[in-house]
């Protein structure tokens, strides 16, 4: 393909601008904390977490073109790596290190370390980027015009459309202000409910609810009306088809793994002890059947990293746009992480064990790279993959004798490192796709990125405990849906009592609205997560559909969802940050002296929270619809 010999970057190869510098390490990291924490929450309250490239990019510009009066693209490009590496990393880790701290909590081990947390995020987020260096070339430069990398594409359009960067920082500062404003007093200050539902006294088993939250809003903007009707479709099979079954024909029956008679049980208590494992089991197979599909493309991506790795690439005379990081730097971080796996005792492993890890990782980050290319970081698998390695490493565990605790805890950790591992490399593809296209440095952007990982491998590990002591993970605040159902599969393997009959309908659900070509992820979700939240995030799908159906040019239409976008990134790292700042008060134990609706003994209508939301998704809309200058 000659499309990297005709393909001219912005900067050219030849042409030396500031790129890394101290400047663009040092937001590039305040950024990687900040979306790292902010995501973090979100995933464990959503299930999803968002992209945090263009607001990094955004609020980078902001900050350097405007403020510091410098302009280099290069820098800002840096600091969007460093920034966006903080999400991926906590997107990986929240989806199964919570697992360790509920097993805590039943006093079945001892709280994990903050060292033992920041090794599994470690070397989860330096493997993802060791492997995406020899992939570079094959998937970035070679695929150019092939595969798309949504994300990064669109992250180099905002960095080239620099001039816009005060405008745009604007937008994004204003979403998060009002969605921080509007979390404190939901949920400070308590003056208003932030769910509210309603439970059908002749439908006995249903109940309908909203949660009235902006990153919910932010959500469904983000992913879009369908990704979200997918979620309120899964929302509506589990809230008001199967648990209105299991109330009419459970009668006063005791089924495990319920303990009391079922005619005793509010909606919340059958959605806790039965469809938990019936959405647990969809989700598995939706990853399963993710990872199928793209069979023949993990297969072709694996044969080219190896080509590509096998080639020698003469780093001396190559052009600045061309260099990567040296291949016998990433041998020794390899060889280090492999040697340490083994010695460190949350892994129970040989070192041949060690070994298939490492190798392992290597296959998914190059499947992962290839399908956030092909489809976008939002759609990629990576929960599904967690889920194939959990079920895989905790029958080999059990197969060779550890069982128990240690096995669950060490089934854990390797599932850890392997979905950090993925969620890693997919970004560290978009960011050099980014990078690409700008004319950045490689090998910067490769160091950027492990500044990044070290950073928020450092961080993750306190967000965690933060959340945890403040309200615990698998209650109302913080649901953490993925490591639930990753605790709950990884238990019920080593201990041989998994309700099946529950899992099989999950999975035949599954498979039943694949044949019928939903998308099985987005579906499997929601039949998952509570109602309330699905219908939260379709109320950000339905303000994006009634915005890109209003007429205009297709460039107007574009205009009106960026700037959507970019208002709703703002939400939903504003929420994330508030979120984490109510968790410092509950910890403080000062969260009840400003729960002023207690004091005043007042009780707000639910009425009153639909009405402040309809007039925040108003806003959204009017944000979208203003004319650009």
């Amino acid at each position: 393909m000659d499309n990297k010999n005709e393909f001219k970057p912005y900067i050219p190869a030849d042409k030396v601008v500031p790129e890394f510098t101290v400047t663009s390490i040092v937001i590039g990291i305040i950024l990687a904390v900040v979306f790292g924490a902010a995501n973090a929450y979100l995933g464990l309250l959503v299930g999803m977490t968002i992209s945090a490239s263009i607001p990094a990019a955004v609020i980078s510009m902001g900050i350097i073109r405007v403020i510091l009066r410098r302009d280099s693209i290069l820098e800002n490009n840096i600091v969007q790596t460093i920034g966006s590496a903080g999400e991926s990393l906590a997107a990986g880790a929240i989806f199964t290190l919570p697992a360790l701290f509920l097993w805590a909590e039943e006093g079945k081990i001892e709280f994990p370390s903050m060292i033992t947390i920041f090794f599994i995020a470690l070397f989860g987020g330096l493997l993802g980027v060791c492997f995406m260096v020899p992939l570079r070339q094959a998937l970035v430069v070679e695929e150019h015009g092939t595969l798309p990398f949504p994300e990064g594409t669109a992250c180099a359009e905002v960095l080239l459309a620099g001039e816009e960067g005060g405008a745009k920082a604007g937008t994004v500062f204003t979403g998060l202000g009002i969605a921080a404003f509007y979390k404190f007093v939901a949920d400070g200050l308590k003056l208003f409910p932030s769910e509210i539902g309603y439970a059908f006294k002749g439908y006995a088993g249903s109940q309908i609810g909203i949660q009235v939250l902006p990153s919910l809003a932010g959500v469904g903007f983000i992913c879009g009306p369908k990704i979200a009707s997918y979620m309120l479709a899964g929302g509506a099979l589990s809230w008001f088809v199967l648990m209105p079954a299991i109330a009419l024909f459970g009668g006063d029956a005791t089924i495990f793994p319920g303990t009391d008679p079922i005619s005793t049980m509010a909606p919340d208590d059958i959605w806790g002890n039965y469809i938990k494992y019936i959405g647990a089991g969809a989700v598995a197979t939706g990853g399963i059947i993710s990872l199928i599909k793209t069979f023949p493309l993990i297969i072709r991506t694996f044969k080219q990293a190896m080509a590509s790795m096998s080639r020698k690439h003469a780093q001396e005379n190559s052009l600045r746009t061309q260099r990567d990081l040296p291949m016998p730097v990433l041998l020794v971080i390899l060889a280090a992480i492999v040697i340490l796996i083994w010695i460190i005792p949350t892994f129970p492993v040989s070192p041949f064990g060690s070994l298939l890890i490492v190798i392992f990782g290597f296959f998914f980050a190059s499947v992962s790279s290839r399908m956030v290319g092909l489809i976008g970081s939002s759609n990629n698998p990576v929960s599904g993959m967690a889920i194939a390695t959990l079920i895989i490493a905790t029958l080999v565990l059990k197969a060779t004798g550890t069982d128990g605790t240690t096995g669950m805890v060490g089934a854990i950790a390797i599932g850890g490192v392997i979905c950090i591992i993925a969620a890693i490399a997919g970004d560290t593809s978009q960011d050099l796709k980014t990078g690409f296209i700008v004319g950045a440095t490689p090998r910067n952007q490769q160091l950027a990125e492990m500044i990044g990982v070290v950073v928020s491998a450092a961080a993750i590990g306190g967000v965690l405990y933060l959340l945890n002591e403040a309200w615990g993970y698998g209650g109302e605040e913080i649901p953490a849906a993925q490591a639930t159902m990753m605790k709950m599969l990884v238990e019920g393997i080593m201990n041989a009592d998994l309700p099946w009959a529950l899992i099989f309908i999950g999975v035949f659900v599954a498979i039943t609205v694949e044949i019928l070509k939903v998308p099985v992820m987005p579906f499997a979700v929601g039949m998952y997560l509570p109602f309330s939240l699905s219908a939260g995030i379709m109320a950000g799908g339905v303000v994006r559909f009634i915005v890109e159906k209003i007429k205009g040019t297709d460039e107007e239409k574009k205009d009106r969802a960026d700037r959507g976008v970019l208002f709703t990134s703002g939400m939903i790292a504003g929420e994330g940050i508030m979120g984490i700042v109510l968790a410092v008060l509950a910890v403080l134990e000062v969260d009840s002296a400003i729960d002023v609706a207690a004091k005043l003994n007042i009780s707000v209508p639910q009425i009153v929270s639909l009405v402040i939301f309809i007039f925040l998704l108003a806003y959204l809309y009017r944000v979208c619809m203003k004319k650009s200058k």
